[in-house]
């Protein structure tokens, strides 16, 4: 975990997964950056054969943006950041 020194940034990454073959590649990624993560929700949506998940952080803002390149290098997977406003 980083010190208390280092500027931390709360974000919400939203991921939409398209291709549910790299859900396995997705959850390893994830697990790079739980030290970061505060919450994490999942919702399966059938009907457009997809997944929707939001991911609450609390990280430099260097990680969550490490996070959010590296998922979306991921074939059929979206993500995008929405950051909180500085304090």
């Amino acid at each position: 975990m980083e010190t208390m020194e280092t500027e931390t940034r709360v974000a919400l990454l939203g991921i939409i997964v398209e291709n549910t073959e790299e859900i396995e590649k997705l959850n390893k990624v994830l697990h790079e950056y739980s030290e970061y993560i505060i919450g994490r929700m999942g919702i399966p949506y059938s009907r457009k054969k997809m997944n929707i998940i939001s991911i609450v952080m609390d990280a430099p803002q260097d990680k969550i943006s490490a996070l959010s390149g590296k998922l979306g290098m991921l074939n059929g997977i979206n993500s995008k950041v929405i950051y909180g406003k500085k304090c």
